[in-house]
């Protein structure tokens, strides 16, 4: 029985949505959620994009969007989507002619932006090159760039503008037998974009791109997109997102990931259960999950671990979790393994042997799935 039959208080039921391809990255329907970034590197500088995209893909990306602003960016993208180890967005704004070449590098999808993109005879030649290329088109609607017509209409960014500008640009691409898409209606204003996000639920099946557009530094965007990103995700709205912050595209993926790890949506890497310490605490919990969180990145195997000060709540996090430690006294505290006590470890050396706890545990979780698979 799984866990979520036993607490069902802890269920999220998706929206059903269809399903689209990005590359070979499936979007939408059953699929798992994505995380994206983008590059902030000169995209002319191929070997410097290449360098980012990797690192956002080792921390968790599975698909990472690229600026095309002008041809020699999408002469680059040849280059960078040869060495990419994960499919990449064309983002395309003004002047549908880069989304054309971009398409012809064999970028996965395109991003266009109804309010800059130009009129339905220009989208129709980005369909016809997403067609001609196997691209998918995200639509992406954002309230700092709606058409004027619209603004016209309702006098400010709104939700119903926001939907109504999606809406639209849908049906051109429908209208073109174009069925390969997905959308967004961002916005920086957190309850701007969740009500525009919720309308556009209603309104169409397409796969829905969530984000908290210019959201902010690390801890302010990551705040602003966490109760964002999070509501419109415990809804049940939501097939991949993006979080934007003025910061690392690798700590975008990082909060992206957390997110979605914190309810229940994905599953990748080492969970760390810790306290905020105090004085009860028998070791110095903060600059230790610090150090943890780092040297325990390179894992991509779930595995829960808890790392907690003092025996107050330490034992009962411990029983919930795959490894855990808690501070006890004179200078050492108490190894769990699946929930129970295993042995007692010296402060001293608990990082270096807590690592290795993980890495093993990691090991056995991963030839137990292999096994299975094996026997299926």
């Amino acid at each position: 029985m799984t866990l979520n039959h036993i607490r069902p208080w802890r269920n999220i039921y998706r929206r059903k949505s269809r399903q689209i391809h990005v590359g070979p990255v499936p979007v939408g329907g059953d699929a798992p959620i994505t995380v994206q970034t983008m590059t902030n590197t000169l995209t002319t500088d191929a070997k410097a994009t290449i360098d980012q995209i990797q690192a956002c893909a080792d921390a968790g990306a599975d698909i990472v969007r690229v600026s095309c602003p002008d041809q020699a960016s999408t002469a680059a993208m040849h280059e960078i989507v040869r060495e990419s180890p994960v499919p990449l967005i064309a983002d395309i704004h003004f002047h549908y002619k880069r989304a054309i070449e971009a398409a012809e590098a064999g970028a996965a999808c395109l991003r266009i932006n109804p309010g800059n993109i130009g009129n339905p005879a220009r989208v129709k030649e980005v369909i016809k090159a997403a067609k001609d290329y196997g691209c998918s088109i995200r639509i992406g609607v954002n309230a700092g760039s709606l058409e004027k017509h619209l603004l016209d209409k309702y006098a400010e960014p709104c939700p119903d503008a926001m939907i109504e500008s999606g809406m639209d640009h849908i049906r051109i691409l429908e209208d073109n037998d174009f069925h390969e898409f997905k959308i967004s209606v961002k916005a920086s204003d957190v309850f701007l974009a969740a009500a525009a996000y919720q309308g556009l639920a209603d309104a169409t099946d397409a796969p829905i791109h969530l984000g908290i557009t210019e959201a902010g530094g690390l801890t302010s965007g990551t705040i602003k997109s966490a109760i964002g990103l999070g509501n419109l995700l415990w809804m049940g709205i939501g097939d991949t997102i993006r979080v934007s912050l003025s910061a690392d595209p690798v700590e975008e993926v990082k909060v992206g990931n957390e997110i979605l790890k914190s309810l229940g949506l994905r599953h990748r890497g080492v969970n760390i259960i810790s306290c905020p310490s105090c004085a009860r605490q028998g070791f110095d919990v903060i600059k230790t999950v610090e150090i943890l969180e780092k040297r325990l990145g390179h894992i991509k195997t779930p595995i829960s671990l808890s790392i907690i000060g003092c025996v107050v709540n330490g034992p009962g996090e411990a029983l919930m979790t795959d490894v855990g430690f808690t501070g006890g006294g004179a200078g050492s505290g108490m190894v769990y393994m699946a929930g129970k006590q295993d042995h007692k470890l010296g402060n001293k050396h608990m990082v270096d042997d807590i690592v290795a706890l993980v890495e093993n545990r990691a090991q056995e979780l991963d030839a137990k799935s292999a096994a299975d698979q094996a026997a299926e």
